[in-house]
């Protein structure tokens, strides 16, 4: 039986580069299971809700290029193999989530975010620093984003319009994912973060929710 190689830095970086390029560009990303909206009916919207419903999946497409992005930077830098496995099985479910959302947005006709480079990067840049903060706490904010992103995917399911069944059929599923990332997360030995680190982590939320729903 032939031995599983190990991928070097540079494996690494060409990965997470190319990953980065899918997640950040203006087209229908890969999923690997179909959308949750695929047998759902056709809603009826006016262009006020299309134009609602539009900047809510917006969020939610930019939402999961940050899920995206801290995977990999954590991935990246995480210490144990086990919890890079966590990372990666997780970053696959994010990829559907962010295909739904790209299938939907085209459906509504309309786009991403033009900000999602920038979020991105950000993003990146904090997953990588909680890896290199030991794996407790990169766990531990697994945990603690999933469950703020699922409080996150709750209020949108109350503001879509009541015959969007496409939409509420998508993020249903991303809260159900969400939810499961987080407890899978705590049961791997992620510790609970400090109250300011979880409040800044709501306000760096607020900004992208904020921004994204219009540009």
């Amino acid at each position: 039986m032939t031995a599983k190689r190990s991928l070097s830095i540079l494996d690494q970086l060409l990965i997470q580069t190319d990953r980065a390029l899918r997640a950040v560009a203006a087209q229908s990303p890969h999923s690997e299971r179909p959308s949750p909206a695929a047998q759902a009916d056709s809603p009826e919207l006016d262009a006020a809700d299309r134009q609602h419903v539009a900047g809510l999946m917006r969020i939610n497409h930019t939402g999961e290029v940050c899920a995206q992005a801290l995977y990999q930077g954590q991935a990246l830098t995480a210490r144990l193999a086990n919890v890079r496995d966590e990372m990666q099985q997780a970053m696959i479910e994010e990829e559907d989530h962010l295909a739904w959302c790209q299938q939907r947005l085209d459906e509504l006709d309309s786009r991403p975010s033009m900000l999602n480079p920038l979020f991105y990067s950000a993003s990146f840049g904090v997953g990588a620093i909680a890896g290199i903060a030991g794996d407790k706490w990169s766990l531990g904010f697994v945990a603690e984003t999933e469950k703020q992103v699922c409080r996150h995917l709750e209020n949108h399911l109350q503001r879509l319009p009541k015959q969007d069944h496409k939409s509420r059929a998508i993020l249903e599923q991303m809260n159900e994912d969400e939810a499961r990332h987080a407890d899978h997360a705590v049961t791997a030995g992620g510790a609970e973060l400090p109250a300011p680190i979880r409040l800044a982590m709501a306000l760096m939320s607020k900004v992208m929710t904020k921004t994204t729903y219009h540009i």
